[in-house]
């Protein structure tokens, strides 16, 4: 069974796809297309993804679904007008706060991911600037880390650490495990004084080949075989030296960034 999906927003969208894909990774048996439309933030914006949507219907001749963030109730009714299932995220939650807080919501667009914090806004900059400057061992000076993750090549230590710093404003550093460390199964020096802020990550071998053999074709680096014995070697590292580990292989940076943050103690929130 496929259906089709539409993020629709007033604002960027985040949290439409962000809510409605968490949402609809519980129906395995079905696949969705997904649409993402973003500042839909006036009458003729919102006929026109009206329209969209019921070209959408009219194809595939089922009703589409329709995840919706866009504030104004006349927007909103506008887009219903596609014939689509219509799911408000912020509806179940605004009759209840409005109850609770003694006062009505502000019924302005574009304000989930709006800028209005710019010192949060510059630590996401300052901590990106960071996690790229510190990056497969670029920078080894890890005083201001809050995070350094440690691994062989390919791992997903990068993508992992931007995810953080953009996300969290969380600096995140990130070392690579070279033969020499691997072959000591002991921490490198340079990172032994900050053990309390390391996470190793880890992945499947037959995976992480796949990745190898895309970046360098034919290598003895991207061999199955190479690959079993560098992860085998830093599991032994990881156990010896007590540290957390994270299996990459079917995990979503997301969640990833969730649980090193959590079983290292920094709180901070996502933006």
């Amino acid at each position: 069974m496929r259906r089709t999906v539409f993020f629709v927003s007033d604002g960027t969208g985040i949290t439409a796809e962000t809510i409605g894909h968490s949402v609809l990774t519980q129906f395995e048996n079905v696949q969705f297309d997904t649409y993402r439309l973003p500042f839909v933030d006036d009458p003729d914006k919102a006929k026109l993804a009206a329209d969209r949507i019921n070209r959408a219907y009219a194809t595939s001749g089922l009703r589409p679904i329709v995840v919706n963030t866009v504030i104004d109730p006349v927007l909103s009714a506008l887009i219903g007008e596609s014939g689509a299932l219509m799911l408000d995220v912020f509806a179940p939650f605004i009759g209840p706060l409005e109850q609770e807080l003694g006062t009505p919501r502000s019924p302005r667009v574009n304000r989930a991911h709006g800028l209005t914090d710019f010192a949060e806004y510059e630590a996401r900059i300052n901590a990106t600037n960071y996690a790229l400057t510190h990056d497969d061992g670029i920078d080894v000076k890890y005083d201001d880390a809050e995070v350094i993750l440690v691994g062989v090549s390919r791992v997903g230590k990068t993508p992992t650490c931007l995810y953080m710093a953009l996300h969290y404003g969380v600096k995140a550093a990130n070392y690579p495990l070279t033969e020499e460390d691997l072959e000591k199964i002991e921490l490198p020096v340079r990172l032994r004084p900050f053990r309390d802020r390391l996470y190793g990550l880890t992945i499947d071998a037959a995976r992480l080949a796949q990745v190898r053999e895309a970046r360098r074709p034919g290598s003895r680096y991207a061999k199955l075989e190479q690959c079993r014995r560098e992860l085998d070697l830093a599991d032994k590292l990881f156990r010896r030296e007590g540290l957390p580990v994270q299996n990459t292989t079917a995990t979503s940076i997301e969640e990833m960034a969730s649980k090193i943050l959590s079983r290292l103690g920094i709180e901070k929130h996502l933006f």
